[in-house]
């Protein structure tokens, strides 16, 4: 799978100054296409999560723009907009909810009773393996199963555009690996558009239609790799000397942007 033709969000010139004066992003520059799997990859404070936060209209630029070809007004998302999932670093669940409730609320913020919305919100806690848990509070949950409940949470509007912040960093190896899958299972199906955030070359390569290589701050990018492996992607995938391959060129174009020697 290509990257799509048709632009989604074009991001030009953009530029991100903090109130402390900390500069982090100048002159950053990517485009990304209606379904498209791209992974943002670099190093801690290279901007990455200041990229997905200024799509979502989270803050503004300080210089250049953010386009929507889509005829929204540019500069940001527009506020409120519906079609953005986000699913940040940290699982930010409502404490005195259930996992049922976490994940039905933005259903019930677009006026869905909880009654209309139980099947589907039943079937998303499955996907994420928390049926057992619908019942269960924030904190009776490990740090991982409250990452799962973020991220069904995200996933129930079925947006069409999802911004994830390392996601999966905190889950175990196997349940990283499933939801890998169950991810790329639900963008095919669905036709979404993902932006997804990892410090893991090889989560990269296993997820990503193309992956954009961030340099440190002030971030830009600095390599921009199409990973043109077939899906769906499985375990044979993993084990392949194709995948090895592309992470090695991966590997190489992130330690180039470190300024380091290669593998």
């Amino acid at each position: 799978m290509t990257m799509a033709a048709e632009p989604l969000i074009r991001l030009a010139g953009v530029g991100k100054v903090y109130g402390n004066g900390t500069l982090a992003l100048n002159g950053f520059e990517l485009t990304v296409g209606r379904a498209e799997f791209l992974c943002l990859l670099g190093a801690s404070g290279c901007g990455k999560t200041t990229v997905l936060r200024l799509i979502a209209g989270l803050g503004s630029v300080s210089q250049g723009r953010i386009d929507w070809p889509d005829g929204a007004a540019p500069g940001t998302a527009p506020a409120g907009r519906a079609d953005i999932g986000f699913v940040f670093q940290e699982p930010t669940l409502m404490p005195w909810a259930s996992a049922f409730d976490n994940v039905y609320l933005p259903l019930k913020l677009r006026g869905i009773s909880r009654a209309a919305a139980r099947e589907r919100v039943e079937a998303m806690l499955e996907r994420v393996g928390l049926a057992p848990f619908a019942n269960v509070y924030p904190r009776e949950l490990s740090g991982g199963m409250k990452m799962r409940v973020s991220i069904a949470r995200a996933l129930i509007t079925e947006p069409s555009l999802l911004l994830m912040d390392e996601p999966f960093a905190a889950l175990d190896e196997i349940t990283r690996g499933r939801l890998n899958d169950d991810l790329l299972g639900l963008w095919r199906g669905k036709g979404w558009t993902v932006l997804f955030v990892t410090h893991s070359v090889y989560e990269s390569v296993y997820l990503a239609t193309r992956i954009a290589v961030m340099c440190p701050r002030p971030g830009r990018i600095v390599a921009d790799l199409p990973i043109e492996a077939p899906y769906p992607r499985r375990e044979a995938f993993r084990t392949s000397t194709r995948y090895n391959d592309y992470c090695r060129q991966v590997s190489a174009a992130l330690h180039r942007a470190m300024g380091e020697p290669g593998p």
